[in-house]
């Protein structure tokens, strides 16, 4: 399974939740993190404003930083290749980077456990 990083801007936190404005953006973002991950994928979120080493101590990103600036984050790297910049990815591109199956939501996968597999089938 690949390994998949996010270096985001500078957030108070990475939900979008935080403060006044709502970040639709960041929360479906954050919700599709939170369902790759149970679908065992490997990620990883860093903030420029809470982690800035990660940042400095990234070859690809602090190059990327020096070449872009701040502004073009959010930064995807997938098995430390750089994958995406400037936005987050949707739910399909996640999956494929993790090598998971996108229609595979929680309670399709429980209905189908439930219904399946026992004695008999649906």
């Amino acid at each position: 399974m690949a390994n998949i990083q996010v270096f985001d801007p500078a957030l108070c936190c990475s939900t979008g939740v935080c403060g006044v404005d709502v970040d639709q953006q960041l929360v479906s973002f954050s919700a599709d993190v939170d369902w790759a991950k149970q679908g065992g994928a490997q990620i990883e979120r860093f903030n420029l404003a809470q982690q800035p080493m990660a940042f400095a101590e990234n070859a690809i990103v602090k190059a990327f930083l020096e070449r872009s600036g701040a502004e073009a984050l959010p930064l995807l790297l997938v098995d430390g290749e750089v994958a995406l910049a400037g936005r987050y990815p949707n739910r399909a591109e996640l999956a494929r980077w993790a090598g998971i199956s996108p229609a595979a939501t929680e309670p399709e996968a429980a209905k189908a456990a439930g219904c399946c597999s026992g004695s008999r089938c649906c």
